[in-house]
This record gives C-alpha cells, structure tokens and sequence, in this order.
C-alpha cells in the first residue's frame, strides 16, 4: 500500500522588503502650530519634494497654503507667509518635477496658478503668481505634472473635462471630453503616454492624453473605484474602491483589457477612502485610509499572487493626507525607500514617517536603489505634443542629490484673449467664481444698464429735436 505523503508547509517567497518598518520622526523633526484645512475634498492638501513642504492650510476669505523649507522643522510661527491669491478655496497642489521652486495649484475659483517660491523660501504673503490659467467653467479639483514632459500639465475640473495646459505659452493646446461626471483620480505611465482616469460615473478609462481616445473602459458594478494607480512598466493598474457590500477592496486590472481585474482584494469594513502609492524601484505598493492612521504594504508581483502582503504600520493618529518625498530626496544611509508627510488636523501636526530597509551594512545598497527617475526632463513640450514618448532620464544615488538643476522657468507674457480648443471658446460666458464676484458683477451690470438706459433717453431727445429742426426747414422752405 503507498502511502501519499501531503506537506502543509505554506510556499515560502523570499523577499528583500519583507522586514520593512516605519519610523516615525522625532518630535522635533515634526512640522507643529499648522492651521491644516478642514476641507472635505479628496486629496492629500500636501505636496513634498527635496527643498521644501506645502501644505493647505485654513484661512478666511480665500484660500492659501504655507510653504516650508523641508529642513526648518519643529513649532512654525502662526503669522508664518503663505501663498494666497486664490479667491476660492485650494483643492490640490504638485510641485513640478524638474524645478524645484515652481508649485502649481488650483482652486474652487476655477482657476489653475503656478508661483514661483524664492530661494529659501517665503518672506512675506504671495499673491502674485507668476501664471494664472483659466479655462474650467466650474471649480478645479485635479492636478498632475507630466511625467518626463517640461512645461506640460494637466488639470480637471467639475466640468468634467480634462484640459492640457502649455505653460511655455500660457494656453491649454487639448481637451479631454469624455467623461460624464466629476474626475476622481488622474495617473499617468511611466512615460506619459497613458493616462488612466477614475471617474464618479463608476468607469474606469485608459487614455491616450494627446488625441483624448478611449483605449480602455471598465463599467465596475461590483467594484465601485475611488483612485486608480499606474504600476510603473508592468503594465498594471491598481485601483482602490469599494465593494457591493461596503467594503474598502483594491483590484489589479491588465491596462490593455479592462474587461474583468486580475485579482481582488478586500481589504477592510472601514469608511475611509483608501490612498494607493506605489514606488516603481522596489515594486512596493502602500495603501492608506484617510481618517485611519495605518498605512498597509505590499509586494507587487508579474505572477500569482500578485499582490504580497508584507507588513503593517499602525498609529493612533488619523491621518488627513499624506504627501512623498521624491526619490533624491531620501536619506540612502539610512536604507529609506519610501518617506511620508502625514497631516494631522486635529494636532495641526505634519509627522515625516520613514520605511526603512533593515541593513546591518553601512555601504550603499545598490539592490534597493537601482536608477531612479531623476530631476532632467527627457522631452520638450512641443516635443511631446508632436507625438514623441520618451522614458525618464534616470539618476543614481549612490552620491546622493547634489547636482543642481539648471532649469528655470519662464513665464510666457499673455494678451487678453478668447480661449478656443477645439472649435470651443472655453471662456466665453465663464460664470462667476465667488458669491463676492457674483455680487461685484450684478452691480456692475445694473450700472451699465442704467448708463445704457440714459444714453437711449438723451438720444430720443436729439431725435425729437432733430425731427422738429427738420420740420421747421420744410415748412420755411414750403413758404418761400
């Protein structure tokens, strides 16, 4: 008789990142006395890169946020200089990749705004930006930088469309309108040449940005999806969302067919939106609930399982939003592969969470730091609008961020004139922004109609008089 022997031993997968841990900062390297704003919107309200933090904050009449070089930690003064020459409150901001000191932001005013920061860092309140973009009808709720493109961004707005904007001219040159409902997520490709679009009609789209095509749509019924992430060259999309039965689940989609996912995953039975970041040099994927403090992480794979659990990092604190260091801005001799800025409102507190890599080793790891994206763009706008894709120009950081960037940027100088894409005037009859502006443009209105009204009365006067001049002439002339 043969005896089959079963082994219960679970497959074991070796992984590198299967020790990583998250370190919270000493207090004094927190950023503290932040007035976090208390907008409901689902974004980050943070935006991070090697020089310097900015956050959102609250403020009446208007909105603005504060920027802070990253090194200048600890209590900031409440009479601290922000920026803020929106008329709206700010819904997102992004510093661009390739400059360091160039942020752009965009408002409830309806308005896209690129403010250049002076070296060091704020001196007194901005409100002066050095681009001002209009062409949304209705509020901006979405920005995002090109991936390799210099000069090239994207904003959506609750108009529902998506406009392309060329700052070396000033001007949106396309118009993505194919949505039915408001733009929840953008994502792009790790060249730009796809973008995936998550949207409230419950479709998920991928994009070709430059002509506006379709290539790819989910209708998910059961999985009803929040935000969507490009998984660097895998050609994978993540995307997070909720269940038929409210539940927070995340789900891996094959970026050429959309027609079923991959994988799915339920996660938990919380309420909070769930923030999806992946890093593309160590294939780690982190997901974070807004209103929770944990932050799970896991290992993407080519094959099944796909998607490998690693670890957890659990805080007590409810995080609001969560904003990511660049790559060359990590510190490579403490082994960190991924940094957060976590907001949290009610301590008005900015917390830098640190996922470090276990290394006895002091040398540099050259297998979890393989050539990253750098700070050089790898294509012009124009070049990119003519159909040229171009992968990111990469760096090492092995020496770590030293070199400057040379790039500057300048403002195009703008007439005031219609904005057409594609045959559309995207200005014309553009609604008031504000219930001030609202107010500013009734009176306005009802003095040009007055003006207008007497200037018709005077002129019905002349008309008298002149027929009455004419009839004299006549009856003078009928005498003779």
């Amino acid at each position: 008789m043969t005896v089959t022997k079963m082994s219960w031993r679970p497959t074991y997968r070796s992984s590198k990142f299967r020790n990583v841990y998250g370190k919270v900062a000493n207090r004094e390297h927190c950023f503290d006395g932040i007035p976090i704003t208390k907008n409901v919107h689902d974004n980050h309200f943070c935006a991070v890169n090697s020089k310097y933090l900015a956050i959102v904050t609250e403020s009446a009449g208007g909105g603005s946020f504060i920027v802070i070089p990253v090194t200048q930690s600890g209590r900031i003064e409440p009479h601290h200089p922000k920026v803020c020459g929106h008329q709206g409150n700010v819904l997102d901001i992004k510093w661009n990749p390739f400059i360091d000191n160039i942020i752009a932001s965009c408002s409830e005013d309806s308005s896209v705004r690129i403010w250049e920061i002076p070296e060091g860092g704020l001196r007194r309140n901005m409100t002066e930006a050095v681009l001002e973009l209009y062409g949304h009808s209705r509020r901006v709720g979405l920005i995002e930088w090109h991936p390799t493109t210099s000069g090239i961004l994207f904003s959506a707005g609750y108009d529902y469309k998506i406009l392309i904007w060329n700052l070396e001219i000033g001007e949106p040159v396309k118009m993505i309108d194919c949505h039915s409902d408001v733009i929840l997520c953008m994502s792009f490709n790790t060249d730009g040449s796809l973008l995936a679009t998550s949207c409230k009609d419950k479709k998920l789209r991928v994009i070709e940005p430059r002509s506006g095509r379709v290539l790819q749509e989910a209708n998910c019924k059961n999985h009803k999806v929040n935000r969507v992430v490009f998984l660097g060259n895998m050609k994978r999309l993540l995307t997070t969302g909720v269940s038929r039965w409210n539940t927070r689940q995340i789900a891996l989609w094959d970026q050429e067919d959309l027609s079923m996912p991959i994988v799915e995953e339920e996660i938990d039975g919380l309420s909070g939106l769930l923030f999806p970041f992946y890093d593309p040099d160590t294939h780690m994927l982190y997901l974070a609930g807004k209103g929770d403090g944990n932050i799970r992480y896991y290992e993407v794979a080519t094959e099944k399982p796909y998607l490998l659990y690693l670890m957890e990092f659990r805080s007590p604190a409810p995080q609001k939003g969560l904003g990511v260091m660049p790559k060359h801005g990590l510190d490579v001799a403490a082994c960190e592969v991924f940094r957060f800025y976590k907001l949290v409102t009610l301590k008005g507190l900015i917390e830098p969470i640190s996922m470090i890599v276990p290394r006895r080793s002091e040398t540099y790891q050259e297998d979890i730091y393989p050539m990253t994206a750098g700070t050089e763009p790898s294509l012009t706008a124009d070049e990119w609008l003519s159909g040229i894709n171009r992968d990111p120009v990469l760096m090492s950081l092995k020496d770590g961020y030293s070199r400057p960037n040379q790039l500057v940027f300048k403002a195009p100088v703008k007439e005031k004139k219609s904005v057409v894409v594609n045959g559309i005037d995207l200005l014309e009859n553009v609604p008031p922004r504000t219930e001030n502006e609202l107010l500013r443009m009734f009176f306005r209105q009802q003095d040009e109609l007055r003006r207008l009204k007497d200037e018709l009365t005077q002129k019905d006067v002349k008309i008298r008089q002149l027929e009455l001049e004419l009839n004299n002439l006549r009856n003078s002339s009928n005498s003779v």
